[in-house]
């Protein structure tokens, strides 16, 4: 009797922790409920409707039909796509590091207390990435054209004949100038505030040192700062890879310097918009996004084994 009756008491409790648990799960999911719903929406469902188009393909007679994996046989082996992706590529060697470089040195000027009226300098690197990117390909466009734009306008008040950015073998580092533009204040904001939170006290521990300016910048804020550099080079990575917005802008300025494989993700709406070819498009945008996504993790890898 003694032992049914502790254990009859013993139950309740129990079951009570079992109530309180299951009631602090469905707390939680109201939580992440909403999240989870729109994460599942906007990014789950579009990549699974690629990857179900990608098996399928439209022929002319016969309609669409399954072809499994013939479609990324055939991107692997797309001469068009291999072009725009070299390119994209060296785009990023060289704008990247570059467009860094500079938001870098512009956020280590502002920290050091030493520029005179920083805060509007600040606002005023900035302010560019405020400028949609429609907005900015149409202003430089403006300003590369040698007809009617601020290049033709220095030819004639000059009387040279200067380079055309918009020609076939200056148009992508044009392209690159825009972006630098675009982005450098954005990428600042990053650096300059990771700077911020470093404490002090290793700035006065490295003056007691007798240690000057630059050495402070190499062993104490460029260390302290290395995750940030490192979600900055991520971000600009994924971004040279979706370049999209600008080229196809000038593209009308420049037709036949841009073309319709110009960057993969032109080359995915040019098959899907005016070529039609759907699920050829939903192939190659897979193959890119794969490629993007391994590049970002190498990135990433490496930038945590040096931390």
């Amino acid at each position: 009797m003694t032992l049914l009756s502790t254990s009859a008491q013993a139950a309740p409790p129990r079951r009570r922790a079992r109530s309180r648990l299951r009631e602090e799960a469905l707390v939680g999911w109201g939580f992440a409920g909403p999240f989870v719903a729109v994460f599942g929406l906007v990014f789950l469902a579009p990549i699974g409707y690629a990857l179900y188009l990608s098996l399928f393909r439209d022929r002319l007679i016969g309609g669409t039909s399954f072809v499994g994996l013939d479609n990324y046989g055939e991107a692997l082996t797309d001469p068009r796509f291999w072009d725009g992706l070299s390119r994209v590529g060296l785009f990023l060697l060289v704008q990247v590091p570059v467009m860094l470089g500079i938001a870098l040195l512009v956020a280590l000027a502002i920290d050091s207390g030493r520029l005179y009226g920083k805060d509007f300098f600040r606002v005023a690197v900035f302010l560019p990435y405020a400028v949609p990117a429609v907005v900015a390909g149409l202003i430089w466009g403006f300003m590369y054209g040698t007809r009617f734009g601020l290049v033709g306008n220095v030819n004639d008040a000059l009387g040279v004949t200067l380079p055309d950015p918009l020609s076939p073998s200056l148009v992508l580092a044009s392209i690159g100038n825009i972006v630098t533009w675009e982005f450098v204040g954005y990428n600042m904001l990053i650096f300059y505030s990771a700077l911020k939170v470093v404490p002090r006290s290793l700035y006065e521990a490295a003056a007691i040192d007798g240690a000057g300016e630059w050495r402070v910048v190499t062993a104490v804020k460029l260390p302290a700062i290395r995750g940030a550099l490192a979600i900055a080079t991520i971000f600009s990575i994924i971004g040279s890879f979706q370049l999209f917005n600008e080229p196809s802008i000038l593209q009308k300025l420049a037709p036949n310097a841009i073309t319709s494989d110009f960057t993969p993700n032109l080359y995915t709406y040019s098959l899907s918009f005016a070529g039609r070819q759907h699920n050829y498009a939903a192939t190659v945008a897979i193959v890119m996004g794969v490629i993007t996504a391994i590049i970002a993790y190498a990135v990433q890898l490496r930038g945590m084994r040096k931390g």
